[in-house]
């Protein structure tokens, strides 16, 4: 008897990346920032009290959902090491030369023997089309074991017109907005991560086990 294993892509919500937005299966949009970090424990405990009391308004003042996510990953120094092959070999003084292949060595070795990882602070600002909200209000959505994959349903969804979504990335783009300035308020600058940053954080998501390829880095 032949079983039907699923495909893996099928496991990934992700439908689309583009215009530095993340397009779900489900017709929902995100969009995902970046967030620099400030040294909370170095404050004040007035500078404390402030800053917990701007973030509690901010929360307060958003009237659409809001995630954040810790994402931990190993450090990918490939590129510096890279760069320290590249100084010794233009370096003509040999006693530097053997220093700074000393060094290479080491740190080569260090982390292979040490993981190091960097923390990421991100946010996750979502919209959701407001046909597909209704659609999510029937009964039967409750109970998605019930509810049969209509094929010309699904091919209607696929078939949406780019103005629609144009609009969608509107109408989420004036919520970065807000998310933004009220991060600022807070002391913390938060970036729009591009189309490339995003596929480099996904496939970091979803291949934990190996080293990023790329750098995606938070706000100065």
């Amino acid at each position: 008897m032949a079983t039907d294993f699923a495909n893996s892509q099928t496991l990934v919500e992700i439908a689309d990346i583009r215009n530095n937005t993340v397009i779900l299966k489900d017709g929902t949009l995100r969009k995902v920032l970046i967030v620099g970090g400030v040294n909370f424990s170095l404050k004040s405990q007035q500078e404390q009290d402030l800053i917990t009391g701007a973030y509690q308004n901010f929360l307060n003042s958003l009237d659409f959902p809001f995630q954040t996510i810790i994402h931990s990953r190993k450090i990918n120094i490939q590129k510096y090491l890279d760069d320290l092959e590249k100084r010794r070999v233009e370096e003509p003084s040999p006693l530097l030369q053997n220093q700074i292949a000393e060094y290479r060595e080491f740190v080569h070795q260090f982390i292979q023997e040490n993981a190091i990882m960097e923390k990421t602070f991100l946010a996750v600002v979502p919209w959701y089309p407001p046909h597909l909200v209704a659609q999510t209000k029937s009964t039967l959505s409750f109970l998605p074991f019930m509810k049969k994959k209509d094929a010309a349903e699904e091919a209607k969804r696929k078939e949406a017109s780019l103005a629609d979504i144009d609009r969608d990335i509107s109408q989420l783009d004036q919520r970065v907005e807000r998310t933004v300035e009220g991060l600022f308020s807070i002391g913390l600058e938060a970036v729009v991560l591009n189309d490339e940053q995003l596929v480099e954080l996904f496939y970091n998501f979803y291949n934990p086990g190996t080293v990023e390829r790329q750098e995606v880095s938070a706000p100065k």
